[in-house]
């Protein structure tokens, strides 16, 4: 039977594009970006602010790492901010030929390894994206593509399966995953749903699917099967991430959204907060290259 529920606000942000949220379980915080304003926050588990950093360049992704700064996914490559002091210093730039692209959503696998994606600037342009995983040297090595607007990631808890998301195509692809070597292969559809957007994966092995125009986020099983839906009071659902206590936080935005919905939607672009009666990991820090 299918299970309805729904979340309560948790930040009201008003960002235009909130996304990537990740539990820093050092740190004991909710990192979270909004990518057209170029600003990596820092949420306290109360909600209250902790810090915010302003960098030159859209953002796609913050992802704690090991050694207590964030690996960030900008524009045109990777960067390192120190929240210590608000420091951003340059690790790799991978698009500088490209200025109509950027990168967006990002994860570490279960060993810590950081995987990107691309997409175009342009709406509708198709097929220009890659996922990339960053190596050491530093280095962008592609594992999947093309792609068209590159999405959420995830891993199954036993590591041996990976998740990708393409939100042109509306799909959640499977890849079988070699943990050991960081190398997915042997892609196939597992979900096709309109306008899929970021993703988490619970301890039980079910996806958590924030649907960008859905007002929703939805569970999956690992087989494919929608079993829960999480009503929002917002239409453009972007990501979800689980916190301590089985607490699931769910990013928004109000991009794109014209005047008057953006008056029915008074809430858009803020962040949510749900218990859906299941756990799920914390943010694996990526390892430095």
């Amino acid at each position: 039977m299918l299970r309805e529920s729904t979340a309560e606000i948790f930040v009201t942000a008003g960002a235009h594009l909130a996304e990537g949220p990740a539990w820093n379980s050092s740190a004991g915080c909710l990192g979270w970006v909004d990518i057209l304003a170029g600003k990596v926050h820092l949420t306290e588990a109360d909600g209250t602010a902790r810090a915010e950093f302003t960098l030159d360049r859209h953002v796609g992704a913050a992802l704690p790492a090991e050694d207590g700064t964030y690996l960030v996914v900008v524009r045109d490559g990777f960067v390192r901010l120190d929240p210590a002091t608000g420091a951003v210093s340059p690790l790799l730039e991978v698009l500088g030929d490209r200025p109509d692209l950027r990168f967006n959503d990002a994860k570490a696998d279960p060993r810590g390894r950081a995987f990107a994606g691309t997409m175009s600037y342009t709406d509708g342009v198709r097929g220009q994206g890659t996922l990339f995983r960053l190596d050491p040297g530093p280095a962008a090595t592609p594992v999947h593509g093309p792609t068209s607007l590159s999405n959420g990631l995830g891993w199954s808890p036993d590591g041996k399966t990976m998740y990708f998301i393409d939100t042109s195509a509306g799909t959640v692809t499977a890849f079988d995953y070699d943990v050991d070597t960081g190398t997915p292969h042997d892609p196939r559809v597992l979900i096709e749903v309109h306008h899929p957007d970021g993703m988490c994966v619970d301890d039980d092995g079910g996806l958590w699917v924030a649907l960008y125009g859905g007002w929703a986020v939805h569970r999956y099983t690992p087989a494919g099967g929608l079993d829960t839906v999480i009503k929002l009071p917002v239409a453009n659902v972007t990501c979800c991430a689980f916190g301590p206590g089985g607490r699931l936080y769910i990013t928004t935005a109000d991009n794109g959204l014209s005047p008057a919905d953006q008056e029915r939607q008074p809430l858009a672009g803020s962040l949510f907060v749900a218990e859906p009666g299941v756990s799920g990991p914390a943010a694996v820090p990526w390892h430095s290259v």
